[in-house]
């Protein structure tokens, strides 16, 4: 079974909500549509003006049948919703009026709905930038305890059971941060951790990459960031299995390992690789998608409170339901 059919499975088991925000974008529609017929999700909520989403579905040929529109400017929920983002941001100089007024935006409505658990999870994005998904989910959903870093991860399915779990690894960061810190790359090792487990259904063994092995390249700031970082991740999550710095080889060739980091505990268990910056995890994934032919699910996000997903804007519909169906895994 692929990973993609795995966390399909998965979703249908769990019974979970997801709000879809810019429900009248055609794509969005019919992945709405696929949700609700294969029964992935128990409810399915698409957000905007009911006839323009019904005149969607309309020059679609699909049928609404069982899925909830709202549209926030109309809904009961307003005047809850507005004291609420009202509460999150009033030290931001807010009025209740303009929260009002703010909280009828499609993106922020959703994470509303998310935060105040009247939906399980959210996925936005093919309309919407990055940077705009971001600060709905950060400005109202927050990120999880002890979280002060929201990034994301790739599920890279390499087809060869020698890597990984069964062949499926987490690569980390690869969408959102440039350049992060060393408190940063600290949370998104254990972010990237808390993926593995919820995606790929493994215990997390996780290795902190660099061009260095524990020392080798000397005191160059971007080596001493990582080994930081390393040791900010241990006292995060001292149950984690993490290691590092590590060039790539040392990480993955148990005999490279052996010879650069002897006794290192992630020895021939990594499924877990964090990159010291948005640059080599960019590269990295799409060098191993395209020269190793392998399935990059993603980029999915991490370190929230609770799940949201971003999607690229060329997606396709069935990238939708993908992004769906793993946002909701992590509904638990």
């Amino acid at each position: 079974m692929s990973f993609a059919e795995t966390m399909k499975k998965k979703a249908k088991s769990l019974g979970k909500t997801i709000v879809l925000p810019e429900g009248w974008e055609e794509r969005t529609v019919q992945a709405a549509v696929k949700l609700k017929q294969e029964k992935i999700a128990r409810d399915v909520i698409l957000l905007g003006e009911k006839t323009k989403i019904e005149a969607v579905a309309a020059s679609k040929g699909v049928s609404l049948g069982g899925i909830t529109i709202i549209n926030p400017a109309a809904s009961e929920w307003l005047p809850e919703f507005a004291a609420e983002y009202y509460e999150l941001r009033k030290t931001k100089g807010i009025t209740l009026e303009q929260a009002a007024a703010d909280i009828t935006h499609f993106l922020r409505f959703g994470a509303m709905m998310v935060r105040t658990g009247k939906a399980d999870s959210m996925v936005s994005g093919a309309l919407s930038a990055t940077a705009d998904v971001l600060r709905a989910g950060l400005t109202i959903i927050g990120t999880a305890p002890g979280m002060t870093t929201a990034s994301s991860c790739f599920v890279m399915d390499t087809h060869d059971p020698q890597w990984g779990a069964g062949g499926l690894m987490i690569f980390s960061d690869c969408a959102v941060i440039p350049d992060p810190t060393a408190a940063q790359l600290a949370d998104i090792a254990v972010s990237a951790g808390l993926s593995c487990r919820r995606m790929i259904g493994a215990e997390p063994v996780v290795a902190m990459l660099s061009y260095s092995t524990k020392g080798s390249g000397g005191k160059n700031e971007d080596v001493l960031k990582v080994q930081e970082a390393v040791k900010l991740a241990h006292e995060k999550a001292p149950d984690l299995l993490l290691d590092g710095e590590f060039q790539a080889d040392a990480a993955l060739i148990p005999g490279v390992t052996e010879k650069k980091a002897p006794g290192s505990p992630i020895t021939g268990k990594v499924n877990t690789l964090v990159f010291p910056n948005l640059g080599a995890g960019n590269i990295g994934y799409k060098l191993v998608q395209r020269l190793a032919h392998a399935d990059a699910y993603g980029p999915f996000l991490q370190g929230f409170a609770k799940p949201l997903s971003d999607l690229s804007r060329g997606c396709s519909v069935d990238d939708i339901v993908a992004t769906a169906c793993v946002t909701l895994v992590q509904s638990v």
